[in-house]
Order: structure tokens, then sequence, then C-alpha cells
């Protein structure tokens, strides 16, 4: 797969863009001020595979706590800044890694500001548009007294992701005039369509890292159909250099659906992938129940695997044979296949553990 070319920006020892591998990015959901638990938040989501962590400043309180949460934790930390640019001044004196600043709800001169601070202490920020807190100005009015009509939604997603571009644009000349390209720019609405059109809109237009994700895309299964389409499709056309996976359930979550689409694209290789079929009436084995065992018990494990539990003769063994490990069930039981060869037969009590106990075997011959 082609990635568009984008300049590199480093966040702490991170280096994101550039052609580095695309990272997946978490956020705390604690209140900032609360420090054990935003610690506590944060470690778990580095255990789960975030690469950075953004945190919200809603007040001065939470950014001057910033510096006891940045001893405790080694990840890069983005300061979520909007309305008081004071703030994000803080945050840097704080250790702060990069700064998110929105244009939509922050003052040019207090941007140039923040960015002065930032460029002495080699801070990034990033540009982060949202659909929902776009500047004044940018979108037609009559877009703007009430509902769109079911006839004009095509032309409603294209002016807004044009708007999201222009605002994006103006805010990157803006900084670029103070000689400042430490930049990470996102374009995010909750609407996916919209989301899509406005990252292609800019993605020839600037060579600044991406950040993809969907806003306030709601809960699963929802919020991850939505935000899986349009990370998922922007992935695919090359476009995005970090992603963040925005639901409302336990951000943990979040970052492990991160990992799902990058894997689904071949971005990342890590931790196995389990193939299982929907079952039919073909089926004589609680599969379902099986698969979910199954999952369960092979979250912790790192090495990449390829396992198959397929419910019956038809794709079964061909499924089977594909993976680096897999059961083909039957009426009596399955067929273990290892590595494309069938290794033996199986009885239907034993599936889960023989599995389990094969996976594991891989695990540590990989290490």
């Amino acid at each position: 797969m082609k990635r568009r070319k984008s300049r590199e920006v480093k966040i702490g020892r991170l280096k994101i863009g550039g052609g580095n591998p695309v990272v997946v990015q978490g956020m705390t959901k604690t209140k900032t001020e609360d420090v054990p638990a935003t610690v506590a938040q944060i470690r778990k989501l580095t255990q789960a595979g975030a690469k950075i962590v953004r945190i919200a400043l809603p007040d001065m309180v939470a950014a001057k706590d910033l510096s006891k949460i940045r001893t405790e934790v080694d990840i890069p930390l983005v300061a979520d800044v909007h309305f008081n640019h004071k703030l994000a001044l803080e945050a840097i004196d704080r250790g702060i890694d990069k700064v998110r600043v929105n244009p939509g709800n922050m003052a040019k001169k207090e941007i140039l500001k923040i960015a002065e601070k930032a460029k002495k202490k080699g801070i990034p920020l990033r540009v982060g548009i949202n659909s929902g807190s776009l500047e004044r100005g940018v979108l037609k009015d009559h877009f703007l007294k009430g509902r769109v009509r079911e006839d004009e939604e095509e032309r409603y997603r294209t002016t807004v992701a044009e708007a999201m571009a222009k605002s994006a644009l103006n805010t990157v000349k803006l900084l670029e005039k103070v000689d400042f390209s430490d930049i990470v720019v996102s374009l995010k609405a909750n609407d996916v369509l919209t989301t899509i059109l406005s990252y292609q809109l800019i993605s020839d237009k600037i060579s600044y890292p991406l950040h993809l994700g969907i806003t306030a895309s709601g809960p699963p299964p929802e919020g991850i159909i939505k935000s899986s389409i349009a990370i998922g499709t922007l992935l695919f056309q090359g476009i995005g250099d970090t992603i963040r996976v925005s639901l409302t359930c336990d951000p943990v979550e979040e970052v492990k659906i991160g990992y799902q689409i990058l894997k689904s694209l071949g971005l990342f290789k890590g931790g196995p992938d389990l193939i299982s079929c929907p079952s039919c009436g073909r089926c004589r084995i609680d599969l379902e129940s099986v698969a979910k065992e199954i999952l369960s018990e092979i979250e912790g494990i790192k090495t990449p695997l390829k396992i198959a539990v397929m419910g019956c003769e038809v794709n079964g063994p061909g499924e089977a044979r594909e993976a680096d490990i897999g059961i083909a069930c039957n009426k009596r039981g399955g067929t273990l296949f290892k590595k494309g060869k069938p290794l033996r037969k199986v009885k239907e009590k034993d599936i889960v553990r023989v599995l389990l106990e094969e996976v594991e075997k891989m695990s540590q011959e990989a290490d």
C-alpha cells in the first residue's frame, strides 16, 4: 500500500510521519486533576498499545497537575486545549510533548503565542479541526439556519468538508508565517463521508502528518462501524499517520479497535488474528462460545498468528489449512491443522484446550 509522503514530526521520543509506522493514539477519560486515576488509565492505555495519550485540560488546575502526571508515565502526552491559550502555555511549562489547538475557539494571536513558546521548547502543535466547532464565517449562512433538507445533504457535506480544510489551511499558513513547522493536522466530523472528503481535500495541499478519526462517533457497535469505515478508507488511500478511535466506552477498547483496523489493512503485524465462520445450519457445535473463549484467552499474546475456528466441512478445511493453527469442525469434533497440514482429530470437548495449547507452544517457539 503506497502511503502519502509526509514530513517527520517528533512527539517526545516518538517519530510520526516521514514513512514511520501508523501510530495508535489513546485519550484519557478521567478528570485530569485526579492524578492517580489519570496515571492508572494512561498505564492501561500504554499496556493496550497506545503510543501517544491525549489529556483534556479544562482548567488551570488540570494544567498544573500535568507535571505530577509527567513524572509517573513515560509515554508522549498531548494537551487538549480549548478556549484558553494560557492552559497551553502552562502545559508546555509542565512538560507536555504536544499541544492540540482548535482555531474554532481560539484567536489567531493566541495560537501564535502558543506557537512561539512551543517552538522554543521543540514541541509540535496539532491543528485540530472539528465540524462542531468551526470558525465563524467558513460555512455558508443558509446552512446554519436549521436542519439541512434531504436534497441538500450531499452539498452540505461538501461545504462542511471544504470549510474544515480551509480552516486547517488558514491556520497552517498562519504558523508557517512565523516559521513554525512542527505541525500535525486533523479534520474530524461525526459524519463518515464528510470526514473522508475533508482529508482528501487537504492531503495533497500540505506535507504535514495527518491524524485520523471520527468525532462523537457514539458507542459500539455504531461507533466502531463509523470509525472503521472512515479511518480504513483513508488509510487504504495512503492517507494518515496517526489514528484514534473515539467511542463512548472504555478508552482501552478504542486502542484495541485501532490496532484491529491497522491489522486488517496489513499496517500492523502483532498479536493473533482469529478467523471464525458465522456458523449456519451445518454447524454442529456451539461455535460462538468456542470462539469467544479462545478470543479471551489469546488477548495477551503478542506473536502474530493466524488462528482459524471453522464450524463445518465446506470452507473449514481450507481456512484451517491457510491459518498457522486451526480447527475444522464436524459432527464428531474437528480436525486440527498446523501450518497447512492436518495433525489429528480432536473431540468437541477438547477443541478449546487443544487449540490454546498449540497457540501457546507456537508463541513460545517464536520468542
